[in-house]
């Protein structure tokens, strides 16, 4: 059954999902999202920026879009000599208006490769500095600054401090050989215990920061070992009452709305944190009927991920939900709203992840089709958007094998039980 109500940070979620990916149509991302392309037009209209990623990457204003020539009321007939002579001017304007699209596309095109390396600002200048010199098609600063969104003061600016960069960029080299003597000799030196080798008996000029250490042998790719992390997500902790395991490994229904399943998993960041993934599985059709992501590990995570549920369902009445024994779902207060919402608990044994193996195998094709060849996503945003984008598309595009290749919602509609209606 399709979802009938959407909360406001899932419209918002979606006009993001569809201004930022690259060439992306209302068509495509509504039919991605399960929902009507007029629904996801007027969410657009509601919470767009009016700033759309076209399929070259860049960015355009939704209101510098061609509209349709009107008409002029109460004008007269035109003549065949008026006709023409309209018709030539719109014809040149035309021609003009492609040749600019042209060279502007051809620009961005040199232009990309710029945007992959580091400090994208940086890549901007660098850009306009290499282009504005050596173009023999009479690319001015001025045209270059405005198709890479940068002010010619901030380019001019950039320019003249380019023997000042120079000048720090030779004396970084020459640390980082220093440095490298350093970390060669031992490696599992960090940046803390090379600048005190690099200090140590050195002279107050020669002295370095341990902030410029760092950042040099970030730059050279030089780190100190650092045991790899393991994020531990089940944290038990004894609960007042003991629950059950009423599914005993068996995670499959008679129809949609009866058995549940949910976990919660780490979504890995660069800068070494996380966000964590709180889901509610449907067992008869594999359908994601709730899902919250949030920094955080608290008992209001899996509580949202619960009433999403119960938003999709419109009932959540009679149905069994099973997890592990983690402290979120042994807590008082989630006992207390499964018991509001009419909810069964179940949790399987301790330690044992065969016990939820549903939830176990979700989480794992998420970050592995997801991330890919990638060990984390580069910042917060980007992490949001992607499982956003995947955990509404697994639901209404991805083919499943439990569901003979169907997606889970079609697999629900193909397959109908009764269900409560949506509010």
């Amino acid at each position: 059954m399709a979802r009938k109500n959407y909360s406001e940070e899932f419209r918002r979620q979606a006009v993001d999902l569809y201004e930022s990916t690259p060439g992306a149509t209302l068509r495509g991302i509504a039919a991605d999202l399960g929902v009507e392309r007029a629904t996801l037009a007027r969410w657009v209209d509601l919470y767009g920026t009016d700033k759309k990623t076209t399929a070259d990457g860049s960015t355009i204003s939704s209101s510098s879009r061609p509209r349709r020539r009107e008409t002029p009321t109460g004008a007269g007939p035109e003549s065949p000599e008026a006709r023409i002579a309209r018709l030539e001017a719109e014809n040149a304007q035309l021609r003009a208006e492609q040749a600019k699209l042209t060279t502007e596309r051809e620009i961005l095109r040199q232009a990309a490769k710029y945007f992959g390396r580091g400090d994208e600002l940086v890549n901007r200048f660098q850009f306009v500095a290499d282009h504005s010199t050596t173009s023999c098609l009479g690319w001015g600063v001025k045209r270059l600054c405005m198709l890479v969104d940068i002010e010619r003061s901030s380019y001019y600016a950039w320019l003249k401090a380019a023997p000042a960069r120079a000048e720090r960029a030779e004396a970084d080299a020459a640390l980082a050989v220093r440095i490298r003597a350093v970390h060669d000799d031992d490696k599992t030196q960090g940046a803390p215990r090379i600048t005190a080798e690099l200090n140590d008996g050195a002279d107050a000029g020669e002295r370095v920061n341990h902030k410029r250490v760092a950042r040099v042998m970030r730059e050279h790719g030089i780190a100190g070992y650092r045991r790899r992390r393991k994020v531990r997500t089940t944290i038990p902790e004894p609960a007042d009452q003991k629950v059950p395991d009423l599914l005993k490994r068996d995670f499959t229904a008679d129809a949609p709305n009866q058995r549940y399943v949910g976990d919660i998993t780490y979504l890995p960041l660069a800068d070494g944190n996380n966000l964590y993934l709180a889901t509610v599985i449907d067992c008869y059709s594999r359908r994601l009927a709730g899902w919250a992501v949030a920094d955080h590990m608290r008992t209001e995570l899996v509580e949202d991920a619960l009433k999403a549920a119960e938003l999709t369902r419109g009932s959540l009445a009679g149905s069994v939900f099973h997890s592990d024994h983690g402290s979120v779902y042994t807590s008082k207060d989630y006992a207390n709203l499964c018991n509001a919402l009419g909810v069964t608990q179940s949790m399987g044994a301790v330690g044992t992840s065969a016990d939820n193996a549903l939830a176990e195998s979700f989480n794992a094709t998420l970050k592995r089709e997801v991330l890919q060849d990638h060990n984390s996503w580069p910042d917060e945003a980007t992490c949001r958007r992607e499982v956003f984008r995947w955990v509404t598309r697994y639901n209404t595009r991805r083919r499943h094998s439990w569901c003979r290749y169907h997606s889970p919602n079609t697999y629900e509609t193909l397959y109908p039980a009764t269900l409560p209606s949506a509010a």
